[in-house]
């Protein structure tokens, strides 16, 4: 099963987080100016936060 990856060097979520406010199932977080992923395992693949994400910093892998 594909699992969500952040490129921390592309993220800007301190002038963004698109991805965590698109995100329904509520699986990105912001933690000391980074996203971090809650509970992984619950993503339901929607894809949603990649298409917000303005640098390409999110991905399935």
């Amino acid at each position: 099963m594909p699992e969500v990856n952040i490129n921390h060097e592309k993220c800007n979520v301190t002038k963004c987080g698109e991805c965590v406010d698109a995100c329904s199932m509520e699986i990105l977080k912001v933690n000391n100016d980074k996203i971090e992923l809650n509970h992984p395992e619950d993503c339901n693949l929607r894809e949603t936060c990649l298409y917000v994400c303005p640098n390409g910093a999110i991905n399935l892998e």
